[in-house]
């Protein structure tokens, strides 16, 4: 099952640290769906995937929309 975060209004760095508190509750190997119209939410959940080791699945845009998977590492 997928978790779903909806960060849609929020401004950096909110919908990241939004993320970090709710991958805490994501079992490893699990995926955390993350949905922000920030245009910088992109590129700060590359750097967030890059600093916590998680895998950053896939990154798309839609009508303003982001949506972000993630998958949890260990």
């Amino acid at each position: 099952m997928t978790a779903i975060l909806d960060a849609r209004g929020l401004k950096c760095p909110l919908p990241v640290l939004r993320a970090r508190k709710a991958m805490k509750e994501v079992a490893v190997g699990g995926l955390l769906k993350v949905l922000a119209t920030d245009p910088g939410a992109p590129k700060d959940f590359v750097h967030f995937c890059e600093t916590t080791g998680h895998e950053l699945v896939e990154s798309s845009e839609s009508e303003g929309v982001y949506s972000l998977i993630i998958r949890k590492s260990a």
